[in-house]
């Protein structure tokens, strides 16, 4: 009796410890977007292997404020991307699918979610 609890446990342990060091996952790929740099010139931006299940806000246009959103998203990653028209993945959304076309300049983002 005492031989199966303690063994119980001890599979409990490593089920528990495999499920705690399970890497995050990410996007493998890239996703690149267009934004206007604040001197007014056309700049291209590019997320790396972005991180999944995470909102994204892009950097360089985070601030509604002090910029313009981006354009242009081409979704090159091997997940789906949720880009979103406002920081914090808000507003209007749009769903761009796996190693897809680049958008039209006229898709306008400031925030992405990559799923699987």
């Amino acid at each position: 009796m005492r031989l199966r609890h303690t063994v119980a446990a001890v599979c409990s342990s490593l089920a528990l410890t495999a499920v705690l060091s399970t890497p995050a996952h990410a996007a493998t790929g890239d996703f690149h977007y267009r934004f206007i740099a604040l001197d007014g010139r056309p700049q291209s931006a590019t997320l790396h292997d972005p991180p999944s299940d995470t909102c994204v806000p892009l950097p360089e246009v985070a601030d509604p404020g002090a910029s313009s959103p981006a354009f242009a998203p081409h979704n090159d990653t091997d997940s789906f991307a949720i880009v979103f028209t406002e920081p914090d993945c808000t507003g209007q959304s749009w769903t761009l699918r796996p190693h897809g076309r680049p958008a039209s300049d006229n898709l306008l983002l400031r925030s992405v979610v990559f799923f699987k």
